[in-house]
């Protein structure tokens, strides 16, 4: 049986809250299995790279500042339909709006600091985690 994978990072916010291992035991309980993990604080620069595709929008020097305002933990997870199963975990961008017993609707605080990245898809799955992960 063939699985796929999908990249996450857990924010700034949620490392500073101290939910790291709730979040990575939601993603377990969820059938994800941990591929690769990593704790780092990204510089600004690097904050910019992986989220160049926002670069002209008005919110992207907010988005710079925050991502490497603080320590992250990036990984790669493994499941069979990753991204989309990873995708309803984590629920909605905005908490308010995040279904009962998602990541976002237990540990985001905003539509800006919402706990966790997934990727939107498989090729951006790849992309993200070759950014961190250099494969």
């Amino acid at each position: 049986m063939a699985t796929n994978r999908t990249f996450t990072m857990i924010k700034p916010d949620a490392v500073q809250e101290n939910h790291i291992g709730g979040i990575l035991g939601m993603m377990e309980a969820g059938g994800f299995r941990v591929v690769e993990l990593q704790k780092l604080t990204l510089t600004a620069e690097r904050a910019g790279e992986f989220y160049a595709v926002h670069k002209e929008r008005p919110f992207y020097q907010d988005l710079v500042k925050y991502m490497s305002s603080g320590p992250i933990v990036a990984a790669v997870l493994e499941k069979d339909n990753a991204v989309a199963d990873f995708r309803t975990l984590i629920g909605a961008t905005n908490p308010a709006q995040a279904a009962e017993g998602t990541i976002r609707k237990k540990y985001a605080k905003s539509i800006e600091a919402n706990a966790v990245h997934g990727s939107d898809s498989d090729e951006n799955a790849q992309i993200e985690a070759d950014f961190f992960f250099g494969k």
